[in-house]
């Protein structure tokens, strides 16, 4: 098990990667902090997943929902 210096630190920002090689530590944007130690973590960036911030494929189940246009 790594120990705290050996984790990569990963800052989710909207629109941000979503493959990252572990280990890592997630920082969400309220500030919680999640500890993946699996080799390969994908990161929720639609904000459907019900484990956000680590994504469940619900990108492939539901469809985005539409913005209403200007005008």
């Amino acid at each position: 098990m790594p120990n705290d210096e050996e984790r990569r630190r990963v800052i989710v920002v909207p629109g941000g990667p979503v493959l990252i090689e572990g280990p890592v530590r997630l920082v969400a944007e309220d500030g919680t902090e999640l500890d993946c130690d699996r080799f390969l973590v994908a990161v929720c960036t639609c904000r459907r997943s019900r484990r956000y911030p680590l994504c469940d494929a619900s990108h492939r189940r539901r469809p985005r929902s539409r913005e209403p246009s200007d005008g």
